[in-house]
C-alpha cells in the first residue's frame, strides 16, 4: 500500500473530527512540519455559514488569532476561499496583514504553506502545515508538495464524511422529488400536476423533508436540501 492508502485506510476507521485530526498531525509531522491546522466551512445556515477549526498551534497563538479576529482578515484564508492553488507564506503574501504576520513570527511561526478543497456540496476545507524554522525551499517542495497536495484532499474526505456521518439525513425519493420542482420554482399546485398527485400529498412529503432538515418553511427546506447535495439523482 502507498503512503496515500495507508493513511485513507486510518481515517476511514475513525468516527470523529478529533481522531481524524490526529492522524493528520501525524502525516504532516512525516512531511516535515510541527504544525497543522484544518478549518472546515459548512454552508449551513446560508446566511452565517458555520466554521469549524482544528489545529495544534501553540496555545498563546491561538488564543491572539481568536483575540485578534485574524481568520476575517487571513491573506491565506481568502487565497483558499478564492482559489485551490497552494500558497506559500511569504513578506509579500502578508502584505496586508503585517499585525497577523508580527504576531505569528513572534510565536515561532515563520514558515507554512496552505491549500483549500472544495467538495460537491460546498463544503470547503483548508489545510495548513505549518514550522518554526528551516525555509521551505523549492528543491524540498518539490519533493514532497504531491503528498502535500494528497494530504488536503484525505484529510477533507476524511472531515467531510465524519460530519455528513453525524448529520445523516436522508430524504425518500418523493420527498427529493417535490424539493426539485420546488427548486426550479414550482408551486405545490404545479408539481401537483407534474406528479399526478393532490396537492396535500406534495405538502405533505415538502413537510416530512422540513422536519428533516430541521427548517421551518418550504424556501429554507429547498435550500438546505440543495447546499447538502440532496436533491442530485
Amino acid at each position: 500500500m502507498t503512503w496515500a492508502d495507508d493513511l485513507l485506510w486510518e481515517l476511514d476507521t475513525v468516527d470523529d473530527e478529533e481522531a481524524v485530526f490526529a492522524h493528520v498531525q501525524r502525516a504532516a509531522q512525516t512531511l516535515g512540519f510541527d504544525y497543522c491546522a484544518y478549518g472546515m466551512r459548512i454552508p449551513v445556515p446560508v446566511t452565517k455559514p458555520r466554521i469549524v477549526m482544528y489545529n495544534n498551534y501553540p496555545k498563546a497563538w491561538q488564543d491572539r488569532y481568536a483575540e485578534k479576529k485574524y481568520l476575517e482578515i487571513d491573506p491565506t484564508v481568502q487565497h483558499g476561499r478564492r482559489s485551490q492553488s497552494p500558497i506559500v507564506w511569504t513578506d509579500e503574501v502578508f502584505s496586508s496583514a503585517q499585525g497577523l504576520w508580527n504576531d505569528a513570527r513572534d510565536i515561532g511561526l515563520r514558515v507554512g504553506w496552505a491549500k483549500s478543497a472544495l467538495d460537491g456540496h460546498s463544503t470547503g476545507g483548508m489545510l495548513t502545515l505549518a514550522r518554526s524554522a528551516d525555509p521551505l525551499s523549492q528543491s524540498e517542495l518539490a519533493g514532497i508538495e504531491r503528498r502535500m497536495r494528497w494530504l488536503v484532499n484525505i484529510a477533507h474526505q476524511g472531515f467531510q464524511r465524519v460530519h455528513a456521518k453525524r448529520c445523516n439525513v436522508s430524504l425518500t425519493p418523493r420527498e427529493r422529488a417535490v424539493l426539485r420542482w420546488a427548486a426550479d420554482g414550482k408551486t405545490f399546485e404545479e408539481t401537483s400536476e407534474i406528479m399526478e398527485l393532490s396537492v396535500a400529498t406534495v405538502k405533505f412529503h415538502t413537510r416530512n423533508a422540513s422536519a428533516k432538515l430541521g427548517t421551518v418553511n418550504r424556501t429554507a427546506t429547498v435550500t438546505r436540501a440543495a447546499v447538502l447535495g440532496l436533491l442530485a439523482e
